[in-house]
């Protein structure tokens, strides 16, 4: 077994399934977990996803956002445990794949630039209320043998 086979195999056991697929030009939500002293709490970072380095169990992705007049980027490592959650706020329809001209723009010119994909958005709708859909087809059955036997 050669040294990229192997890494594969270890690596796999680690990397994260239950991250959502997003691009960049996507607003995202972290739920980043934060260690201050003895505790600790969840933070979230809300802003557009600047850049996504793809390299196997390395991969990252950049957020941007602007706090106060400042703007902050904080890198996240995919398969990190510290990440809670990411949620997809708006879906961004994009040009580049790395976004990094956006440092210079307002929010007025960036959301010019971004404007929402509404193709990407109605495809997340239907996938929700499929979702739903059968959420409440597994439900059914299985009430009905419960009422059954009470």
């Amino acid at each position: 077994m050669n040294r990229g086979a192997l890494l594969k195999v270890v690596e796999s056991r680690y990397a994260r399934t239950d991250l959502p697929e997003f691009r960049p030009g996507d607003t995202v939500r972290v739920a980043y977990r934060v260690k201050e002293g003895g505790r600790t709490r969840i933070q979230n970072f809300e802003g557009i996803v600047i850049k996504i380095k793809r390299n196997g169990y390395n991969s990252s992705f950049t957020v941007r956002k602007v706090s106060y007049g400042v703007g902050v980027e904080r890198i996240f490592p995919f398969n990190s445990p510290l990440i809670e959650k990411v949620e997809i706020v708006q879906r961004g329809r994009a040009r580049r794949a790395k976004l990094y001209f956006i440092r210079e723009l307002s929010e007025r010119e960036i959301r010019r630039k971004l404007r929402a994909d509404r193709k990407r958005i109605g495809q997340d709708q239907e996938r929700a209320q499929a979702a739903q859909a059968a959420q409440v087809a597994q439900e059914a059955p299985s009430e009905a043998s419960g009422e059954g036997q009470a």
